[in-house]
């Protein structure tokens, strides 16, 4: 897998993209930061792992379940009774989006 190296003009690009600022005295920083994130993920990938199984929890916790049962009942109406602000049963807001 080659390498990938970000540069200064990738950082850039990167924070326009992402609406950061970033000062210029950092730039260069949080480059060298970023390549070394970008070679850890590159060490990662290279590791094999064909042999390993999945885990779906690193701890080896059961989830403990509960029956898949109603426990509380429906007060849709109820609340809906409170406002004005209810049309075909559902609570009316002003439009944001024109």
């Amino acid at each position: 897998m080659p390498k990938m190296i970000i540069e200064l003009e990738d950082l850039k690009n990167l924070a326009r993209l992402a609406k950061i600022h970033l000062e210029p005295d950092a730039e260069e920083n949080s480059k060298t930061d970023l390549n070394r994130i970008m070679q850890m993920i590159a060490e990662m990938q290279s590791v094999d792992t064909s042999d390993i199984q999945p885990m779906a929890n690193p701890l080896d916790a059961v989830q403990r379940l509960r029956l898949d049962k109603v426990t509380e009942s429906d007060h849709r109406e109820e609340f809906l009774s409170l406002t004005d602000h209810a049309q075909h049963g559902f609570y009316t807001v002003p439009r944001v989006i024109e």
